[in-house]
């Protein structure tokens, strides 16, 4: 990188009057891009700084939730660069196996075929043709966004690099019997025909039927209520706990199960609640997880009654329906023999389904292949308790440990053709063999590999290792990893975050995956509602970039993110986060036309004015501020501190406070051009991680320089002025309390008054040209009648109201505001004091009543004042 110092400012810099963002964003990121700011080094001997992107599904498009988190990442990732960092924002899509899969089988199905008319090799190499010419357009999108990542770098999970590291880490797991193949129970969609994990199972309420059925006959009979009637065919026992004596003479017997002519024992289980319900449950070990575990705990038989598609297989007048239709059936067929003792109709209970095609999940007894979690969950845990990692918000801890505490064996294997096939092949004698990456499998008759592929999750928790060349050991291996932070959404702190602890730890020899987890909440509509297209309140970011431009969409999302908190946005936000955009433009146009500029030295202090040494001491102050902030990872509160500064202190304030000196020229006027030009210099340096674009045009515009991408970012002098500080307060004081007079009175902004200001003896004497200037105020001049005096900060001033207000009907209007105020305030006083009402209330209601007390005082106050201000009517 050069150097950003090669060519001087243009002594008369001009902007156009509006800021167009769509006319500069999409040409500037190119630039950057070609200049090749982004990319990482490394050979470089500047510290790293590594972030990777998580990864978005290749099926996928921009939303909202990408733009919010892919915003706090490149505000990190151009702070850090700025600060003389080897920065690497790593990029790269997720090959995301059943939502790709099911793309691929929707477009086959308009031309009447399925993957298996192609089989599949070419269903294989229709998916890659597919990601050749559709996948990845979020990619472009995330330019649109400004994301700095380094494109060079882009990595997909399932290119050749990345493959070789998933066959690598499995070969090593299943050497170590930390992967192993075995029937359990998991989550089966019958509509995408493989096993999914928890994550992709999405739980709602539904409404069903609980209907309580009667196994076996008289004394030797039991209730049990389902709500999934068809499950019955597959009971292989009753459970009742063992301490319930209702069922102690029925414990160790067989009852008959209706419909089936079987007879199925009676079993004692501490799993049972004696309190729910009847206290028995039915077991359906094949079925359902609990009763699986039952099952294994009292030898009972495994009965499959549904094939792949959910349709009853268990032989009878049942088999060949689906399994809402055997409900009903069932339910009927039961009724008819008089075993239904209860019906609930409807039942609303919690439902899980396949988060990718909506289909109600089915518990099932299946072949799969499985991580060992417990040593690898072990390591996760211990990495954040010994402090090795740290967990941001530190609250959200407790769910971390609640979760990799208590982890089960993961079920790795899936039943699709798209993804990471398993790399392990059976033999004719029943040999199994797991091959690496490295390897040749074997070959000869009888020889078949694994049809499965690995869940997608497998291969994204190695995205912080795979994307930096592992298992090679290269360069930027060494330079990048660990990462420095993750920062993703706590929604998937249980999942993708946990996966990545426990594989980075175990391939890397103990190093943690980052150092930092820095979790953020969900984007929510400006009502807290979860934005969803079936709500009718999903927004397209793309849109909003286009009406309001990406800075604005920018600053909004980082302006509501508190650590760990869901963030409102609505459209009024971005609108004003627009106008901050155009504040920032039109008071950088009018510092540079009127004579800011950052070239030479700043002058030393004693040429300094009062406003001058304010805004300097102001300026490193925020710089301070926002460090701080950053390193907590408070973007709402740097993004607020950053907009109040610029907006409130440095244009609203400074500025106009200079006016009258760069209006009177000379020496002085050079002076302010140039702390002028070194605040707007800081200021932008200050914005640009967060808004980009807009920074970038200004602050070219004011320095010459190449770009503030690669600027340096403002280091805190610790230049502190507190007197200055303090004589611009009382400035402010004056100004405010004017103006809300002015307003209360109801003067224009722009209206003109006669006034005399009596400041000898204050600190405010030397301002009397620029309070007049920002208040308005003319010189007292022939006639003058003081018709209203304000005494404030020690000063006084004298306004001349006549002919602007008719004062009888502003004493009028004022003594209705004042009885008001004591109204209210006698009713806060009265509730305050009275004990009983103290003792019952909770503390947020007595907190607001002493709120309404101190309002009210305030606004006696006021009023009372400018009541005295007035003359007699």
């Amino acid at each position: 990188m050069t150097e950003n110092a090669q060519q001087q400012p243009a002594s008369n810099p001009e902007l156009p009057t509006q800021y167009a963002p769509a006319e500069v964003e999409g040409k500037l990121y190119e630039r950057w891009v070609e200049r090749g700011y982004f990319a990482a080094d490394p050979k470089s001997e500047k510290p790293p700084y590594t972030i990777v992107i998580p990864p978005p599904n290749v099926t996928g498009s921009l939303h909202l939730g990408h733009a919010f988190e892919h915003t706090l990442i490149d505000a990190l990732t151009r702070r850090k660069r700025m600060q003389g960092y080897e920065t690497l924002w790593q990029p790269g899509m997720d090959h995301a196996g059943i939502a790709t899969q099911n793309v691929v089988e929707r477009e086959l199905a308009k031309e009447g075929k399925s993957r298996h008319d192609l089989g599949r090799e070419a269903f294989v190499e229709r998916v890659w043709q597919w990601k050749a010419e559709s996948g990845g357009q979020i990619s472009g999108q995330m330019r649109r966004l400004g994301d700095g990542v380094d494109w060079s770098r882009e990595r997909f999970t399932m290119d050749e690099g990345l493959s070789q590291a998933v066959q690598t880490i499995f070969k090593r797991l299943y050497d170590d019997e930390l992967i192993y193949r075995a029937e359990r129970i998991i989550n089966w969609c019958p509509r995408c025909l493989t096993a999914i994990s928890d994550i992709e199972v999405e739980y709602q309420d539904d409404e069903g039927e609980l209907v309580s059925i009667r196994y076996g006959e008289g004394d030797a009979s039991i209730v049990v209520a389902t709500t999934r009637a068809e499950t019955m065919l597959g009971d292989t026992a009753v459970a009742v706990h063992p301490d319930d004596e209702r069922y102690a003479h029925l414990v160790g017997t067989e009852i008959e199960l209706p419909l089936t002519g079987r007879r199925i024992p009676v079993v004692a289980d501490t799993h049972v609640d004696p309190e729910f319900g009847t206290g028995a449950v039915k077991v359906t070990p094949a079925h359902d997880p609990n009763d699986f575990e039952i099952g294994q705990r009292h030898g009972l038989p495994n009965l499959a009654i549904m094939d792949e598609h959910a349709v009853i297989t268990a032989h009878g007048p049942f088999q060949g329906l689906d399994r809402l239709e055997a409900r009903s059936t069932i339910v009927g067929a039961l009724r008819a023999e008089g075993r239904i003792v209860a019906e609930k109709r409807p039942y609303t209970h919690s439902v899980g389904h396949c988060s990718r095609c909506k289909t109600t999940i089915e518990p099932r007894l299946s072949m799969q292949w499985w991580v060992k979690v417990g040593p690898l969950a072990q390591a996760a845990g211990d990495a954040v308790r010994d402090g090795r990692v740290n967990i941001h918000p530190k609250e959200m801890e407790s769910r971390y440990f609640g979760w990799v505490d208590n982890l089960h064996d993961w079920c790795i294997s899936r039943q699709l053709w798209w993804g990471h096939r398993i790399p392990v092949w059976y033999g004719p004698n029943g040999e199994v063999v797991c091959v690496g990456p490295d390897e040749q499998p074997p070959t000869g008759e009888g020889w078949t590999q694994d049809t499965d592929v690995l869940d997608t999750w497998f291969s994204s928790g190695l995205w912080p290792f795979s994307t930096l060349g592992w298992p090679e050991q290269t360069e930027s291996l060494e330079k990048f990893y660990p990462n420095a932070v993750l920062v993703t959404g706590y929604d998937i702190l249980f999942f993708w975050v946990a996966r990545m602890m426990m594989f980075g730890l175990y391939a890397m020899d103990g190093t943690p995956p980052f150092h930092t987890i820095a979790l953020h909440g969900m984007v929510r509509d400006q009502f807290g509602k979860k934005m969803s297209k079936s709500f009718g309140n999903a927004v397209n970011p793309l849109d909003w970039m286009d009406t309001y431009g990406s800075d604005a969409v920018r600053f909004t999302l980082a302006r509501g993110a508190n650590p760990g908190v869901d963030v409102p946005i609505g459209e009024d936000w971005v609108q004003a986060s627009r106008n901050f955009a155009n504040k920032i433009w039109n008071a950088t146009r009018f510092a540079l036309m009127n004579g800011a500029t950052v070239e030479g030295e700043l002058p030393p202090t004693e040429q300094l004015s009062a406003a001058d040494r304010w805004i300097l001491s102001r300026l490193n102050a925020t710089v301070a501020e926002v460090d701080a902030y950053y390193e907590d990872y408070q973007f709402s509160k740097l993004s607020d501190a950053l907009y109040h500064f610029a907006w409130d202190e440095v244009f609203d304030w400074y500025v106009e406070l200079s006016k009258t000196t760069y209006f009177a020229g000379g020496e002085q006027a050079r002076v302010s051009g140039r702390v002028l030009g070194e605040v707007l210099d800081v200021t932008l340096r200050l914005l640009h991680p967060i808004v980009p674009f807009v920074t970038e045009t200004l602050w070219t515009t004011l320095t010459g320089k190449e770009s503030v991408v690669i600027a340096d970012w403002p280091g805190d002098s610790g230049f502190r002025d507190a007197a200055a500080e303090r004589e611009i307060e009382l400035v402010q004081r004056v100004v405010t309390e004017v103006r809300r007079f002015r307003s209360d009175q109801g003067l224009q902004p722009g209206q003109k008054v006669p006034a005399r200001l009596t400041l000898d003896g204050t600190a405010l004497a030397p301002h009397e040209a620029a309070i007049r200037q920002l208040l308005r105020l003319q010189p007292e001049g022939e006639g003058f009648s003081a018709t209203a005096t304000l005494p404030v900060a020690g000063a006084t001033v004298a306004l001349d109201l006549s002919g602007t207000i008719d004062v009888g009907a502003e004493r009028k209007r004022l003594a209705k505001d004042l009885a008001a105020a004591e109204k209210e305030k006698a009713q806060a006083q009265a509730k305050l004091g009275n004990e009983a009402f103290l003792a019952k209330a909770p503390d947020n209601v007595v907190d607001k009543i002493r709120t309404r007390l101190a309002k009210a005082e305030e606004d006696i106050a006021r009023i009372t004042a400018q009541l005295n201000s007035l003359p007699e009517a």
